[in-house]
């Protein structure tokens, strides 16, 4: 491999920069199915990412003196936590809980939620100033924005929270490739 980068030295931090991108990215994936739980699927990540991780830095330690390696080095670093982010946002694996609360009629939005194929929950609280409508649902995180622009237009005024959870068991969740509803086991 030295014999390619004397022939072409301009290679070497393209390489390392596209390389570092991969390798930082494939971390952040591995990272969120471990917080998910996801035993297959972080292992397998988890090994090409270090594999990348190993050929790259072999390549720095080999052309030490190269300052433009470093940089490539530190660069691809920089860009892979971004295209990391981004391929998570994307790709939006896992659930999520809607915590809502509203002083408007807590069961329109129910009703309104259930329509649209997702299930929920309706408490009754006691909030600072007066008593507040609280509602659950546990929606796919692709589904996320769908659920925002129902709550913003029920209830502009409404105040939610948003919590990534690990597991669910039972309930109602919309199919997201039909979105119809089904039975969850």
């Amino acid at each position: 491999m030295n014999e390619f980068f004397e022939l072409y030295p301009w290679m070497l931090p393209v390489i390392i920069f596209f390389g570092r991108i991969c390798d930082v990215t494939l971390g952040t994936l591995r990272i969120i199915f471990v917080a998910k739980g996801e035993m297959k699927k972080a292992p397998l990540v988890g090994f090409f990412e270090v594999f990348i991780w190993v050929v790259i830095i072999s390549q720095i330690f080999t052309h030490a003196d190269s300052l433009i390696a470093y940089l490539a080095y530190a660069g691809g670093y920089a860009a892979g936590n971004f295209v990391g982010i981004l391929v998570e946002n994307k790709i939006a694996f896992g659930f999520q809980l809607f915590r809502i609360y509203t002083k408007s009629n807590g069961l329109e939005l129910v009703q309104l939620l259930n329509r649209c194929g997702y299930g929920s929950t309706h408490i009754c609280g006691e909030g600072v100033v007066a008593e507040v409508e609280i509602i659950e649902t546990v929606v796919s995180r692709k589904s996320g924005k769908k659920v925002k622009e129902i709550i913003r237009i029920f209830d502009p005024n409404a105040f939610y929270v948003i919590e990534d959870i690990r597991t669910k068991q039972k309930g109602i969740f919309t199919d997201s490739s039909a979105g119809a509803p089904r039975l969850g086991k």
